[in-house]
């Protein structure tokens, strides 16, 4: 499995994870909730079966406490352990109890006087752990119209077994698991499709990554053919600023931006004409400024090219110098971006070591001592520091290198440092 696949399967895995401990409670609440529900509904249907609907119960009767009492028994050989009816004034009509009611009678408290319109209910805990269900049913004049006058009130007792104990815990630990295994579940059916989805994004990416790089060595390569007789410099040069980026501890996205200014720090030079781009002697002050000026043409060329963009701090900085004497703004010292620093003692080195139609190469200790002397003045000292650590070893791979090799090491540095 790749990184960015573990990044996105253990990012899955812990929403998931969460997903199913922030869930798993509500699913265990609303199931254990919907089973006591379901209980309370058959208690109260029960009640209104046997005391209303049933017509076990003549309210108007003048010897209603008889038929109280024979309901309530009826009802306590059932679901109820306990019975109770209360006439429409809250005065206790009749009460029955089985042996398991009996046990527990006494342990209850008592309860205000009757009042309800609706059915209600609570749980009550008896000293033994075991729960009980105490349900309120008023007794209408009209059945299965609350809105009708109440005639009288039912109150039952139940005492939960511990097999519907057993199947309320049951049910709402099946709940949990449930929502538990659908999160993960979800989470793994998820992951081959993020997988998927960018992996065509990334391939949408990546090809337009390869136009851009392809679009920038072929600028580069077209600049570098004007003044020079192959476009190796531009190759060189960007792969010297990578390795003393890479000594500099330079960040990835900086290090994209270092190698297109690399790539692109000349070219302005396309607005200037071979006849000053070319000249093998000395330059006149009017054609010396009109060669700064190609400058000026680089920032305006990147400012528009989009991703591209992250090249102008080299194309507009490449020749400014330390101590301030450079151009075309004259900065100094931490005002010059670090890049173009890291640029400028890659490019004299590379300017030093190569040939050039106007002049022959200088051998290493002679470019050395050179770069070395304009430390503080066109350098950065600390560049300079870390580019002698380095430089000997830079100078034998260029030697050695032919331009196929150079094209080969720098695409090594791209393909690292702008592919994932």
């Amino acid at each position: 499995m790749l990184p960015f696949q573990k990044r996105i399967a253990i990012r899955i895995a812990l929403v998931s994870i969460g997903l199913a401990v922030l869930l798993s409670p509500f699913a265990w609440f609303f199931a254990q909730h919907s089973m006591r529900e379901s209980i309370v509904e058959l208690a109260i249907e029960d009640a209104h079966h046997l005391v209303e609907k049933g017509g076990a119960i003549d309210l108007e009767s003048n010897n209603v406490e008889m038929q109280a009492l024979a309901a309530m028994k009826n009802i306590v050989t059932g679901i109820f352990d306990i019975a109770e009816i209360y006439n429409k004034e809250g005065q206790k009509i009749a009460e029955a109890a089985n042996t398991e009611g009996e046990l527990i009678h006494d342990e209850l408290k008592g309860h205000p006087k009757p009042a309800f319109f609706a059915p209600e209910y609570q749980y009550l805990k008896l000293a033994d752990g075991r729960n009980v269900l105490n349900v309120f049913v008023p007794l209408h004049e009209v059945a299965e119209n609350n809105s009708s006058p109440v005639l009288a009130y039912f109150e039952g007792l139940r005492i939960i077994p511990q097999w519907q104990e057993k199947q309320v815990r049951f049910m709402s630990v099946a709940a949990m698991l449930f929502v538990s295994l659908a999160s993960l579940l979800c989470g793994a059916l998820l992951f081959p499709v993020l997988i998927h989805l960018n992996s065509e994004k990334e391939s949408h990416a990546q090809e337009v990554l390869n136009s851009h790089i392809t679009m920038m060595n072929s600028l580069g390569y077209a600049i570098a053919k004007r003044d020079s007789e192959t476009g190796a410099h531009n190759h060189r040069v960007a792969w010297v600023a990578v390795r003393l980026a890479e000594q500099v501890h330079f960040k990835r996205e900086a290090m994209q931006s270092l190698i297109a200014g690399s790539f692109l720090h000349d070219i302005g030079k396309i607005a200037i004409s071979d006849t000053i781009l070319l000249k093998p002697g000395k330059l006149s002050e009017q054609e010396i400024t009109i060669m700064r000026g190609h400058v000026s043409h680089g920032e305006d060329l990147v400012k528009g090219m989009g991703w591209l963009a992250g090249a102008h701090e080299i194309v507009s900085e490449h020749h400014e110098k330390w101590n301030g004497s450079g151009y075309p703004r004259g900065l100094a010292g931490q005002a010059i971006s670090l890049s173009a620093r890291i640029f400028a003692v890659a490019d004299v080195f590379d300017a030093l070591c190569s040939s050039r139609p106007y002049k022959e190469a200088i051998d290493f200790e002679s470019v050395m001592q050179i770069l070395n002397s304009e430390s503080g003045k066109h350098f950065d000292p600390d560049m300079i520091v870390a580019f002698n650590q380095i430089a000997h070893g830079v100078y034998t791979e260029l030697q050695q290198a032919n331009e196929q090799d150079l094209e080969h090491n720098l695409d090594i540095k791209i393909k690292k440092y702008f592919y994932v």
